[in-house]
């Protein structure tokens, strides 16, 4: 059956959308497809935009789905039901010495979010896309017809549903290959530096010798005066040799804050404080896995930081080189000039390793995130510039992040969206499709 439920949202909260929902319990459940004018899974919400709403349309919420089916602890495989989240499935590998291949920045997203945005992480360099882990998994279609796919069955439906933003169907449960580590902690390097060359200088050196890998930088600084904090690190056994400390949340924001709270004082003064306190930490040191890798997962809705209005998170990739250097130093340059800092600014070298996803974002070349807070009309056109260098550059932006790309940059990001489009089903849409496909 279906409840109305208007409150499920994308983490960035824009666009406000009304939707109805559909809450399976077992993935061998029948979904009456055909009492619904479109659908689309939804997981935990994690994704920035529209790609996980279905403005007019119901939601198929896979949050009871959330059952680990197998886990073959001397081969490193782990079957589950897609609605189950990267926590859940930490808790049960790590102290059995192993880790997820890939993770991106918070251990809340569903395995089927994990596969639809074919999530990359700080050892992007080395291992690529989440995807590549993939060994099978079964997808629902509208018409009640279920398929097992993987590089040897259903290949094509394989290929297109990684990355594929829920569009092809249901996944009802994922089996992928894990990592084997040594122990729950990451030895850390954090390196201060000053300029786009030091962090390229620093990339190069890092992403040789370090399985992750990924820079802070100044949201507020210009290619000029420019600083950041590069971090690299591996995983290690803990110094003592004992468990190491779960993380859990200490704070969550109670409220949405005031969208004057983020100006450029207060996050100038937030950007000093945080580089000071990392710039002077040791520079070598060992820390559990969690706040490595899911530093803001120790606050709760964080995203009401930004207020009722939301906000847009925009990661891009442009090509690696000494051209790929000045479109991030124009990017940079473009949003010193308007005015509107990034609370929070990465940058990140994505390594050479394909995706077997269709619609794949990452690529060889520099990653950059920013986030910015929704002040209406000038953050749209402050946004639609950084597209028109982008795409000028060869580059793309991240769809699972993006609430306002126009369909000619999408079209010019993704130049294989047709082929990827005869896959959709039928009844599977979402609002982000529907606005770049016209």
């Amino acid at each position: 059956m279906t409840e109305a439920f208007e409150s499920f949202e994308s983490w960035g909260r824009f666009p406000k959308v009304r939707q109805d929902v559909f809450r399976p319990g077992w993935a061998a459940d029948p979904i009456p497809f055909e009492k619904f004018s479109s659908v689309l899974p939804y997981g935990q919400g994690r994704s920035y935009g529209d790609s996980c709403l279905n403005d007019g349309g119901t939601l198929i919420v896979t949050d009871r789905l959330n059952r680990l089916a197998s886990f073959d602890a001397e081969a490193g495989v782990l079957r589950c039901e897609a609605g189950a989240t990267l926590e859940d499935i930490l808790g049960v590998i790590v102290p059995r010495g192993w880790f997820l291949p890939v993770s991106p920045g918070t251990q809340f997203v569903s395995v089927g979010g994990a596969v639809a945005n074919d999530i990359h992480g700080k050892n992007h360099h080395k291992a690529g896309t989440f995807g590549r882990f993939v060994r099978r998994f079964e997808l629902l279609r509208s018409s009640g017809e279920r398929l097992v796919c993987s590089p040897a069955e259903n290949a094509d439906l394989f290929g297109a549903t990684i990355g594929g933003l829920g569009l092809t169907g249901l996944m009802t449960w994922v089996e992928f290959a894990l990592k084997k580590i040594p122990g729950p902690h990451i030895d850390v390097e954090t390196l201060p530096f000053h300029s786009l060359e030091d962090f390229f200088r620093l990339s190069d050196a890092g992403d040789r010798d370090f399985e992750y890998t990924v820079a802070w930088f100044d949201g507020l600084s210009s290619p000029e005066k420019f600083r950041g904090l590069f971090y690299r690190g591996n995983h290690s056994a803990p110094p003592d040799r004992v468990k190491a400390p779960s993380m859990n949340l200490r704070f969550a924001v109670p409220f949405n804050c005031p969208s004057a709270l983020l100006n450029r004082w207060t996050l100038g003064a937030f950007n000093r404080l945080y580089y000071d306190w990392n710039a002077h930490k040791p520079a070598r040191h060992s820390v559990p896995y969690r706040p490595f890798f899911y530093p803001l997962d120790t606050v709760g809705r964080w995203n009401r930081v930004y207020g009722r209005r939301g906000f847009f998170q925009y990661q891009c990739v442009v090509p690696k080189g000494e051209p790929g250097r000045r479109p991030v130093a124009a990017v940079l340059q473009e949003v010193a000039k308007s005015g509107q800092g990034s609370f929070l600014s990465v940058l990140k070298l994505f390594g050479d390793r394909a995706s077997p996803g269709l619609l794949s974002f990452p690529r060889p070349g520099v990653t950059l995130a920013m986030d910015f807070a929704n002040r209406g009309q000038k953050t749209f056109d402050l946004l639609e510039r950084l597209d028109g260098l982008v795409r000028d550059a060869g580059g793309a932006v991240y769809p699972a992040k993006d609430a306002r790309m126009s369909a000619a940059s999408f079209q010019s990001f993704f130049p294989r969206w047709r082929e990827f489009a005869k896959f959709v089903d039928p009844k599977f849409s979402s609002g982000f499709w529907r606005r770049v496909t016209l």
